[in-house]
């Protein structure tokens, strides 16, 4: 497939129903594991224009930063520790409507708002996380939350 992404208006189901697709397409037959966590965050931050979109991937004990679009992050995250830790730690997708709310959010942008992690599983283990800033106050619901867990249950880890 040509690496164009079509941006679809609409409703926020809509626009996923649109996205989806075009991520499986983009991935079909790539077997890197970052070059298609790029294409992922591209795709998603081109969509939504949120303020960060990216991957942290586990290594050992520590979430270390993969691909993402936005401003520099934090570069590495202990298990257990803020809003990507807490998720990777509960193998459970984490919506945060006010991140100054969340006991031990880690500020890695004084812009950031609030936010949604989805781990990415494998054979039930969590071998990343998939991490969405917003600089908007409650971005994320239940329609974030379904869509971006069935986009990242088609990534194969490397």
């Amino acid at each position: 497939m040509a690496e164009d992404l079509h941006i679809h208006k609409g409703t926020k189901e809509e626009q996923y129903r649109a996205l989806i697709p075009q991520i499986q397409a983009l991935i079909e037959g790539e077997p890197d594991l970052i070059a298609n966590l790029a294409n992922i965050t591209g795709a998603l931050k081109e969509q939504f224009n949120w303020f960060w979109v990216g991957f942290y991937l586990v290594k050992g004990e520590q979430l270390v930063l993969g691909p993402f679009q936005g401003p520099v992050a934090c570069t590495r995250i202990s298990r257990g520790r803020g809003v990507c830790g807490t998720s990777w730690a509960k193998a459970e997708t984490l919506i945060v409507p006010d991140v100054e709310k969340f006991p031990g959010h880690i500020a890695c942008s004084s812009l950031s708002k609030s936010e949604i992690v989805v781990p990415l599983l494998h054979n039930g283990n969590v071998w990343g996380v998939l991490d969405v800033d917003s600089d908007a106050l409650d971005q994320f619901d239940e329609t974030d939350r379904h869509f971006l867990e069935q986009i990242v249950s088609v990534i194969i880890p490397g």
